[in-house]
């Protein structure tokens, strides 16, 4: 009788179960996966090259290594038929190469690797070999240190443009290292708590500001290498500082080395013909309902955090993933299955993004940059929210700006958008931000926001900025406002900082926002408790004749400042009621003559009268000085 053979059992590779949990969308780690990392095969030492394209009738890895000959490094498939592979013996780390893909009826093209971790710098745009293990870190106490309660914690971000903070003289940028010398100390003298960098990741057009982004597991070529970027971040984590990126899942350019119909078809971009494109952006949208694209992206955002150790990202353009009629007409986009405008697939990957992050990074900063009312986006998802720690108040700052555009004399007419924030300040973790998007395409600097004679302006942009430093929720602030520059923001040049150094008011205006910063990160009340009621007190909401707010702002352990803002264009003695009775003084006043101003404030010491206002038994009289916020506190009597 003859024997039965055992069925041959198919042989399982090391590869086949990240594959499965990328096809599933549940990959982090793809970038374990995918892309080209150093191997040996049998002895010999190279790259091996994987690469989703599942369209494709074949793909060839192709490179100066062999002449850019499709022929010669045929990719094969791997077990899910979709994904294509092949191992290439003797290269080495910078050798370039790209994708060379032919699809089912002809058609033949380059793409670079969506999962290379190094580029050309633009406008060349292959993929360059490179290896992200290696580099010694330095960081250890602040990683430790970074696992406090973020929400208890001072958080004061300066928002930077690492192409254009400052340039060679020969116009060439600054490059990651030399920003680790020049940036890093600048933020640590200035006082910041974070720094938040424009993408950086790998974009083919300078004038995108980096929001068209071709390269989602890079950093830009332009200034210097992956380990170079890992030398920056651990600079500023030395000096005591946090490091967020702006991050862009929303959409990508049509560029033709990029993820733009990668394999011939629609693929990281939606087929749907209403899902497929930004039309007013010029770029693609990306198809959340597809599992390989939420592992992709998923896996980018962990990336940055595994590899180069970042605090935080905050994500672009959030509103236009969640909506499906964002920036479209009617008749230009179809409802959901509950005939709603709700991006259902959108809002799942995002509530899946967060999930993953703060599971592998649980002291991550996750920011949306969300422009509607969309409900409970710093709410847990397991609470049915999106799963955001912070988000963006972007009603804070369009009430703001357009407030402080006006004349005095018409502000009286407007008080309510000084008050209406705090209406809704506790339904959400609020970042209070005064981004690049506010200083360019003709709406001006900060400075220039601000009616008035010259003088004047100076003094706007202070009393603003010690109202924003009061107001619960973290700040935010775009480079070049620190001193004054009255220049819009451009992305060819640096900043002017010639006026801090030549310009009286400018380099006052610096010292201020110094002093202003460090006076936040030294008092609890202004952050400790941004939740609730608890932390916010109304003392003077409503005196819009006189242009005036005062409110309390306390902390855990019963402390209180006092915060009296004039948006007025005179002076005034101002009499406000207060808490308790006795001694008060002025620890802050934006009108000293250090900071640029007239120095009128010379009484620092007051007494309480037994004078009835705002609600109050006992009030104070202050010396009020136009365009001026100051903060008091009560000193206890010596018994």
């Amino acid at each position: 009788m003859k024997k039965r053979s055992k069925p041959t059992e198919p042989i399982k590779r090391e590869t086949d179960f990240p594959l499965y949990l990328y096809h599933q969308g549940k990959s982090d780690r793809a970038y374990e996966l995918f892309g080209a990392h150093r191997a040996t095969e049998e002895g010999k030492e190279g790259y091996i090259f994987r690469v989703w394209a599942p369209h494709a009738a074949s793909v060839s890895v192709v490179g100066d290594f062999n002449g850019w000959d499709k022929s010669r490094n045929v990719m094969h498939r791997m077990i899910d038929n979709e994904t294509f592979e092949c191992f290439i013996e003797g290269l080495g780390e910078y050798d370039v190469y790209k994708y060379f893909i032919t699809t089912p009826d002809g058609r033949q093209f380059m793409k670079a690797d969506p999962v290379a971790f190094h580029a050309e710098t633009p406008p060349r745009t292959a993929s360059k070999l490179y290896d992200l293990d290696g580099y010694e870190w330095g960081d250890g106490d602040y990683v430790t240190a970074r696992k406090r309660d973020v929400y208890s914690s001072p958080v004061n971000i300066y928002e930077v443009n690492l192409l254009s903070w400052k340039k060679h003289a020969d116009g060439n940028y600054l490059s990651y290292s030399d920003l680790a010398t020049e940036l890093v100390a600048y933020v640590k003298e200035m006082g910041y708590t974070h720094v938040e960098f424009m993408p950086i990741t790998e974009h083919p057009f300078d004038g995108s500001w980096g929001y068209q982004v071709t390269g989602y597991f890079s950093v830009t070529s332009r200034l210097g290498t992956p380990k170079d970027f890992m030398y920056l971040v651990d600079c500023f984590h030395r000096a005591g500082i946090g490091v967020i990126l702006d991050w862009v899942p929303a959409h990508f350019p049509k560029d033709e080395h990029g993820l733009y119909e990668f394999d011939g078809q629609t693929l990281y971009e939606s087929g749907q013909w209403d899902r497929m494109e930004h039309k007013s952006w010029g770029t693609r949208r990306f198809d959340y309902g597809r599992n390989e694209v939420v592992s992709f992206l998923v896996s980018s955002a962990c990336l940055f955090f595994d590899k180069f150790h970042i605090d935080g990202i905050r994500v672009d353009a959030v509103a236009s993933m969640l909506y499906l009629d964002y920036d479209k007409r009617p008749g230009e986009w179809v409802p959901n299955i509950y005939g709603e405008n709700k991006n259902l697939e959108a809002i799942a990957f995002v509530r899946k993004l967060n999930e993953a992050v703060f599971l592998r990074f649980p002291y991550a900063l996750m920011i949306a940059e969300e422009s509607t009312a969309w409900p409970m986006v710093t709410k847990p998802t397991y609470m049915g929210g999106l799963g955001f720690n912070f988000k963006w108040n972007m009603g804070w700052m369009n009430d703001m700006l357009s407030y402080l555009c006006l004349d005095p004399v018409y502000r009286r007419y407007n008080h309510n958008k000084l008050t209406f924030s705090m209406m809704y300040a506790f339904s959400e973790n609020y970042v209070l931000p005064i981004s690049h998007d506010e200083v360019v395409h003709g709406k001006g600097s900060l400075i220039s926001k601000m009616p008035g004679e010259y003088a004047d302006k100076f003094a706007g942009v202070r009393a603003f900025l010690g109202y924003q430093m009061a107001h619960p929720g973290k700040k935010l602030n775009f480079m070049g406002y620190e001193f004054g520059q009255f220049k819009e923001w451009d992305y060819r040049t640096g900043l002017e900082f010639f006026l801090r150094d030549q310009f009286e008011l400018h380099g006052k205006l610096s010292v201020f926002v110094k002093e202003l910063n460090e006076f936040y990160r030294s008092h609890a009340p202004f952050y400790e408790i941004e939740d609730g009621w608890d932390g916010f007190e109304w003392l003077a909401p409503d005196d819009s004749d006189q242009n005036v707010l005062a409110f309390i702002r306390r902390d855990r352990s019963g402390g209180e400042i006092v915060v009296l803002t004039s948006f007025s264009g005179i002076d005034t003695e101002y009499r406000i009621g207060v808490p308790q009775k006795g001694k008060y003084k002025i620890v802050f006043c934006s009108d000293d003559a250090k900071y640029g101003g007239r120095g009128i404030v010379t009484r620092k010491s007051l007494r309480t009268e037994k004078i009835f206002s705002h609600g109050r038994e006992a009030s104070l009289s202050v010396t009020l000085p136009k365009f001026t916020t100051m903060y008091l506190v009560f000193v206890p009597e010596k018994k």
